[in-house]
């Protein structure tokens, strides 16, 4: 059996998948579609799927669905949301999907996966928390450019 010899990404081509890749990681919870993360590398979508595969050794979908999952686990592991609330905040826009791939990528179920770390007693973080930290990173005073300090709801964890 004969081995195809491997593909050689020219270097200015790499400058711009890592655009794309730094694209998919900051904006991993929006709908991501294969047009947009092609534009951000300023390819076309066929030429771009071909590089970034032939590159980073997996599909843009499959890379921007391991982010997600990535980060479902950190939310999991310390907050106190739902796996409903989790699979939606990641970007999922199907709980079955988003359950299915979990279970593929990690090797367990997300409720499974939160049973383990809840049973280890660590405090968790009020899910109200995390919604409003994330509303505040966006939120900016028009006056000053800064982002407004609101307080969320409940205790603060400890």
């Amino acid at each position: 059996m004969t081995t195809r010899p491997q593909a050689r990404v020219p270097a200015d081509t790499l400058v711009w998948l890592r655009r794309a890749r730094d694209h998919a990681d900051r904006h991993y919870a929006e709908p991501l579609v294969l047009d947009d993360l092609a534009a951000a590398a300023g390819m076309s979508k066929y030429h771009f799927h071909r590089m970034f595969t032939a590159t980073y050794r997996i599909t843009p979908a499959a890379y921007v669905s391991e982010r997600r999952v990535e980060r479902a686990q950190d939310l999991l592991r310390t907050t106190n949301l739902t796996v409903t609330e989790v699979c939606t905040a990641v970007g999922f826009s199907s709980l079955g999907s988003f359950s299915s791939r979990f279970r593929e990528l990690v090797g367990e179920t997300p409720s499974a996966f939160q049973a383990r770390y809840a049973a280890s007693g660590a405090p968790r973080i009020p899910g109200c928390w995390v919604f409003m930290a994330g509303l505040a990173e966006r939120r900016t005073d028009s006056r000053t450019g800064t982002a407004s300090q609101e307080k969320p709801c409940g205790p603060a964890p400890s």
